[in-house]
């Protein structure tokens, strides 16, 4: 019965280890080395000539294990009152055993002492086993003793709004602060990026503000789908709309020439402010949360979520420990689906000269032109 406690015990140790409860299964490995220790030298130990005279061994393990299970009385109080149990039944069971070395061990107190223990670690052990298997708190455990405060009850607040991606009212809340003409960091299919109206200027200006980006260096457009590029229609010639139709939605971005169709396409006063003099690059982006973002915004001047000249940002974390401070909102959406940016194409020649990559980012060159090559064949 001895060795059979032992080895469930053992059980649900490393059962308490799957489920990171590390001090739960040191409690029942400890447990379990010290009632098979004591089983066996019990049982078994006048056959293996352990008595008076020889067993000094045995008494300073014994003390060892007091000094040991006191420090887990301590811990375990802290978790639950079963575990806490445990360890002070544990402890009166290695008293036992010390007393057994010294031969002085009443019979009662044994029989009283293995009986609690027995109890108390047959609900434990049958507790963590289903439990464990489960997955939820099928028997109680008890709650612990005394809690310590947690750090994040004292984090500080954000800096600024960052609702959820996946909540339709975190949606709505950035939506509203851009169209008022706020700053906000937003999810892309490739990283995180910073997002203004293209119906607010000011608010391009402060992208460029807030990034310490050169004045000189163009920021792009994000729409949601080409059929809004087609409602504006721009003289695109049909080898470039075959190449956009193969290449979008993705993280490819194509420079196109720019005209008046852009305030067709809802672009409106920030105009001059996205893109070059006589030209622009436009993204659709392969993600959910950013195309229903923009459609309920209207074209979005993007650019990526980082202090010019750094890393970009691949967590939202990372948009608010660095630019939080100077933003409206951010939406959170937790890793983003790419480390680098999106590759980015000049097509403005595509029919006399074909296209030439600007920058190599999540998208190889060598794809992107696999993709010009194969549509220019056709």
């Amino acid at each position: 019965l001895i060795l059979i406690g032992g080895f469930v015990q053992i059980l649900a140790g490393f059962l308490a280890f799957r489920k990171y409860d590390h001090l739960g299964g040191a409690a029942f490995l400890t447990f379990s080395a010290l009632w098979s220790s004591y089983g066996a030298t019990r049982i078994i130990g006048h056959l293996v000539n352990i008595g008076a005279g020889n067993d000094e061994g045995f008494t300073a393990g014994s003390i060892a294990f007091l000094v040991l299970n006191a420090f887990l009385i301590i811990l375990a109080s802290s978790f639950n009152i079963v575990l806490l149990c445990m360890t002070l039944a544990m402890e009166l069971l290695t008293i036992c055993f010390l007393l057994f070395t010294l031969e002085d061990l009443p019979l009662p107190l044994e029989v009283v002492v293995l009986s609690i223990f027995s109890i108390i670690c047959f609900y434990g052990a049958t507790a963590s086993l289903a439990n464990s298997m489960f997955g939820k708190d099928l028997m109680m455990m008890g709650p612990p003793l005394f809690t310590a405060e947690s750090s994040k009850d004292t984090k500080d607040p954000p800096p600024c709004i960052c609702p959820k991606s996946h909540c339709t009212s975190g949606l709505r809340t950035i939506a509203d602060l851009l169209n008022t003409g706020a700053v906000c960091g937003v999810p892309t299919d490739t990283v995180y990026a910073l997002a203004a109206s293209c119906k607010h200027p000011q608010a391009i200006e402060k992208v460029y503000r807030i990034k310490d980006r050169p004045q000189e260096k163009p920021i792009c457009i994000f729409i949601s789908n080409l059929d809004q590029l087609r409602a504006a229609a721009p003289p695109i010639s049909p080898l470039l709309w075959e190449f956009m139709e193969n290449v979008y939605p993705g993280g490819i971005g194509c420079i196109i020439k720019k005209g008046e169709w852009l305030k067709k396409l809802g672009v409106g006063a920030g105009y001059s402010r996205v893109g070059t003099q006589d030209s622009i690059m436009i993204r659709v982006p392969d993600l959910t949360v950013l195309v229903h973002l923009i459609d309920m915004t209207g074209p979005l001047a993007i650019t990526s979520a980082n202090p010019s000249g750094e890393v970009d940002s691949t967590h939202h974390d990372m948009v608010i420990s660095r630019l939080g401070h100077k933003l409206e909102g951010v939406l959170c959406d937790g890793e983003s689906d790419e480390v680098v940016a999106s590759t980015v194409v000049n097509c403005t020649k595509i029919d006399e000269s074909g296209i030439t990559i600007v920058r190599e980012g999540c998208i190889p060159a060598g794809r992107v032109m696999q993709i010009f090559e194969s549509v220019k064949s056709r």
